[in-house]
């Protein structure tokens, strides 16, 4: 029955897809639930617009303080920070 109910409320929309992830198994006496570890992983396009616009961003900040130079190194820093963060945070691991 929990199966039912569970394939009705993914496939309503209800659910997101991941929490058919959870399964059950079955030994002689009792039923126990097993956790599954889903990981969620950034695009490639997503990680590009993430370093694009931190550079952007430190671009902008470089040239209202300094002018040309300091667009540039703007955005070589906002570019850097960009990715560093992108690499930290690329893959979330959610135990269901």
């Amino acid at each position: 029955m929990r199966k039912l109910v569970l394939i009705f409320t993914v496939a309503c929309g209800l659910v997101p897809e991941p929490a058919m992830a959870v399964t059950y198994q079955r030994s002689h006496h009792h039923t126990r639930r097993v956790r599954r570890r889903v990981v969620y992983r950034r695009s490639k396009k997503k990680s590009a617009a993430i370093v694009a616009g931190s550079a952007a961003t430190g671009a902008a900040i470089g040239a209202i303080a300094g002018g040309g130079p300091g667009a540039g190194i703007g955005a070589i820093a906002g570019g850097a920070s960009g990715f560093i963060y992108d690499r930290a945070t690329h893959k979330r691991v959610v135990t269901q």
